[in-house]
Order: structure tokens, then sequence, then C-alpha cells
């Protein structure tokens, strides 16, 4: 058998849109019955901004060239539609968003003739559907004419009324089409995919909420990927067998999503933990949480590093002088002729941007469609309500001559890429003041949020339109609050912590002598458990000798 050519292992070498995650929420499993779906683009070398696609009329005969999303390549054209419809993002003007992450899986299947690669097929979908399910009518279709240009793929594609998970993965060059399955997210549960094909064996799930290709099983047979009964037909095993990094980098984020907010997880540690491959029992690909999910909950999900788990990255000296929960990539390292790795949690320092789309359908589409928007690692960030049928990006997420090589003080990507890049090596001393402005800044939006969208709906009463551009500026005001407050943080992190030191304040202010200079600043050192470690390491060879008096 081939060797499975697992996102994880693309990660390892350095192909582009490797690992991302993705949590789903129906609408009865929400505080406010509102439909989340989020996504975590995660790729080093990314520049994360936000795309817009305006509502359009095509002549007939218009076509449309398909530039790979990834690699800028390319791959050719097809016919476009009559009407396309406005997209911000992953989230269109009628409350469709479609998210994703990769999981590659056999290398074999990748069709290098195919048109249509997967981050065009999700913005096409957004262009052409009212509705989840026309989404992926639109998705399947494109690829069964067009052919499927990626490897293996799970999209959360969403609607406010449901969600849907959707794998998908080629089938060789040469042969059009394409391997899916699509499961319909009952609205009390909540889901989560990150690059591991998550669908296993399809007959357990009602007719009405699955949907598959029509040859999806024969295909596995031919190919001699699955040779049992029809009903016991596993969709991840045959097309993405899973190995260790499947599991400890990609199962175990899906796991860390779950253990919030499910009780008894301990039971699916053996499954994540990479050590039990094809021993332990699968985790299911929906649970019933505990109790309601708020936006804050996804959020704070978003910026999960294992903490208070088995996986928790805060437990060795890999943690450095300043307890940061983040490590170097690649994922795995050799050392004396060993294979070593590093965990791989759900917030990371390779975030391009982050997104959460908020989907109601008790509001009119203009004001009930949210994509809450960050670009940089979840963590470091505060997320800006951009509405869906906004019609201008703010500046700072699009911002003019800046891109992954081109610094900009316009550009969110770049300020909050240096606040967090201040951060991250003396993580214990400074994120504190980053998480202080970013807490402060996503409480502002969603104390807000209730009185803007009231007279956004008054507005909306006597004219749709003033009410899309009073939003509109309420986006752009948000977004520019945010970039001004984050370029203050970054000045204050410089001259509070410059020089591995840290400089004393009172009433908000730095301290001062009576003759008007700056209090020398406080030599903090090493950290206790970086102390233990490094003393361990070096037993006396540091000791400071004792003198004799």
């Amino acid at each position: 058998m081939k060797k499975v050519f697992l996102a994880v292992l693309a990660m390892v070498l350095s192909l582009p849109s490797i690992a991302c995650t993705s949590f789903l929420v129906g609408k009865k499993a929400s505080t406010d019955g509102s439909v989340f779906i989020s996504y975590n683009a995660d790729d080093y070398g990314m520049y994360g901004h936000l795309i817009y696609l305006p509502h359009a009329i095509h002549p007939q005969g218009t076509m449309r060239k398909i530039i790979d999303g990834d690699t800028n390549h390319y791959l050719g054209e097809i016919p476009e539609a009559t009407e396309t419809y406005k997209v911000n993002g992953y989230i269109n003007e009628f409350q469709v968003s479609i998210m994703e992450s990769t999981w590659g899986g056999r290398e074999e299947l990748v069709d290098s003739k195919g048109i249509i690669d997967y981050v065009s097929l999700m913005r096409i979908a957004l262009q052409r559907s009212k509705t989840a399910r026309e989404a992926i009518n639109v998705m399947t279709t494109l690829v069964e004419k067009y052919g499927y240009a990626s490897s293996g793929e799970s999209f959360s594609i969403a609607d406010k009324n449901e969600i849907w998970i959707m794998e998908m993965i080629g089938k060789g060059t040469g042969v059009t089409g394409a391997n899916w399955v699509a499961v319909r997210i009952p609205d009390d549960c909540i889901a989560a995919h990150a690059n591991q094909s998550r669908i296993h064996k399809i007959s357990q799930y009602a007719k009405k909420d699955v949907l598959y290709s029509k040859d999806l099983i024969s295909f596995a047979r031919k190919k001699g990927y699955f040779s049992g009964k029809d009903n016991e037909f596993d969709f991840a095993n045959a097309f993405a067998p899973a190995d260790f990094g499947a599991m400890r980098f990609c199962e175990a984020r899906v796991w860390s999503f779950f253990n919030r907010f499910v009780s008894g997880m301990e039971k699916y540690l053996d499954y994540v933990d990479g050590h039990h491959i094809g021993n332990a029992e699968p985790m299911p690909l929906y649970m019933r949480p505990t109790r309601s999910l708020s936006r804050q909950d996804i959020m704070d999900g978003m910026r999960d590093h294992y903490e208070g788990t088995p996986f928790d990255v805060n437990k060795d000296m890999g943690q450095g002088p300043w307890e940061m929960p983040y490590r170097p990539t690649p994922l795995q390292f050799k050392y004396e002729g060993k294979t070593y790795f590093n965990e791989r949690p759900i917030s990371t320092q390779q975030t391009a941007d982050t997104y959460i789309a908020q989907l109601r359908s008790y509001l009119p589409d203009a004001i009930g469609g949210i994509l809450w928007y960050g670009s940089d690692d979840p963590n470091m960030i505060s997320y800006t309500p951009i509405y869906c049928q906004n019609t201008i990006v703010p500046e700072c997420f699009n911002a003019p001559d800046a891109d992954g090589g081109n610094f900009s003080w316009k550009s969110a990507f770049w300020v909050c890429n240096w606040v967090s890049n201040m951060t991250y090596p003396r993580y214990n001393q400074v994120f504190p003041a980053v998480q202080r402005v970013r807490n402060e800044l996503d409480s502002t939006w969603i104390a807000q949020q209730p009185s803007v969208e009231a007279k956004a709906q008054e507005l909306y009463k006597t004219s749709p339109d003033k009410a899309q551009e009073f939003l509109n500026s309420y986006s752009l005001q948000c977004a520019a609050t945010m970039l001004k407050d984050w370029k203050k943080l970054g000045e204050y992190i410089i001259v509070k912590y410059n020089d591995m030191t840290v400089k004393p304040e009172k009433n908000g202010e730095f301290e001062r002598t009576a003759d008007g200079l700056c209090i020398p600043p406080k030599r903090t050192g090493f950290s206790e458990s970086y102390k233990s470690s490094l003393i361990k390491e070096t037993g006396n060879k540091y000791l400071v000798p004792s003198i004799p008096k």
C-alpha cells in the first residue's frame, strides 16, 4: 500500500495549505440560536487578508479563470454564472459560509489535470449558493464536470438553519470527478475537524442526513481500499488511513474542543494520543454538549493550547525561560538517530487569519450574518465584526501594497504579527498586556452588538440599503479602532519590556524619579520552572562558590 499522504506529513515537508482547524455549532447548541462555524487558516508564509467579491451580473459567454488558491497557478477556465453573489471572506450575502481543513489522504488520488482547487471550489460555491445544500450541489457538480485539483479536504458548510461536514478527495489523474460524502450535523450538536478525515461508517447516519458520490463504495473496492459489506464502509479508513501524526497532531485538536463541552472525553485519549492506531474507538463526528455555547466559547476554543489536558505544552523546558505555549516547527525533529515531536495545539504561530461565522435565521440576512475576523494567531488578536452584506473591506484587512513580503503599518496582519513576535519569546511577562487589550476589544464589540443591531433593524424597516450602509460603517470603525489600539499596544510593549527587563508603572504611567528620569527597570530573570531545568542540565557549572570568611 502506498504511503498515506497526510497533511501532517506535508507540514513536515513545508508544503502549502497544510494545517487548519474548524469548529461547528448547531443552532440549538448555541446560547442565542446562532449557527456557528470557525476556521483558523494555518500556513507558514501565508499573508492573512480579507477577500471581497462583489455581487455581479455577467454577460452570457463570460469565462472564469481558475487560479489555485494556494500556489497562485493558473489551472484553467470554466463558464461563469450569469449572477454571482457578494462574498466577504468565507461568508456570502445570504448567510452561507464555507470553511475547511486539509487532510491530504492517498497521494495517488490527486488529479494533476483537475481544474477546480479547493479554495476556488469554496469561493465559487459561495458566489452561487443561497443555502448549504445548494453549496454542496454546486461543489460536487463542479468537480464532477471539471475535475478536482486538490488533495483530501474537509469542508464546513453552513447556512442560517443547518450545518454539514463534507469530505472530498479526487480519483487520480485522468479520472474526472471526486469521492465525497456529506453529513448533516444535528442542530443540538457540536463538531470539529482538523486536518484528518472524520467521517467513518456512513451507514450510521439517517438517509436524510447523509449524501455521497454515486460510485463512492464501488470506487474504493476497485482500488483495493475496501473489501467488506456496503454497510461497513468507512470513508476515513478507506481514503485517509490514520498514522501517529493524524491522531496526535490533528484529532487531538478535535478532542480538545470537545473536551471543553462534553463529559467523559477521557475515554478517547487512547484514540488521539497516537500510540494505539487501530486499537482504540474513534471519536464520533459530532456530540451533544453539556451546555450551550456562546460566541466567546468559540473564541476561547480557537485560542486553545491544550491547557489543563494531558497534552498541555506548559509542562517542560520547551516552554523556555518565559513559559511560552508555542513550539518551533517542523513538528517532528531528529536527535541522535531518533525522531521526536512537538505538540500541535489549536492556537499556533503560523495562523494567517482566523474566522468565526455567526449565522442567524431570526434576522434579515444583512444583519444576521457576521464574520468575526482577525489577522494572525487567534490568541493574539481581537475578532472584528464584518457583516455579510458589507461592500467595503476595512483597509487594514486588505492594505494596499502589503503582502507576505511587504510590511505595512496599514496592515492588520503585519501590525498584529509585530506585537505577537515581541510576545512569543517572553510570553508570561508580555502576554497579559496583549490579553488585556484583546479582551477589552472583544468585550466592547460584544456589548455594543445588541444596540448596533437594534438600530440596523429600525433602518431596515424603511431602507435595507441604509441598514447595510450603517453596518458597513460600523465594521470600518471597529477595524480602525482595533488597528489603532494594536499599534499603541506594540509601542507600550517595546517601552515596558525593552532589553529583557520590566519598567515599573504607577497609575497607568511609567514611574519616574523626582528628577524626571524613568525608574530603573526590574530584572526579573528566569521563571522557577526554567531555573529547575537549567540546574538539572548543568549541575554545579553555574553555582556561585562559597568563599570562606
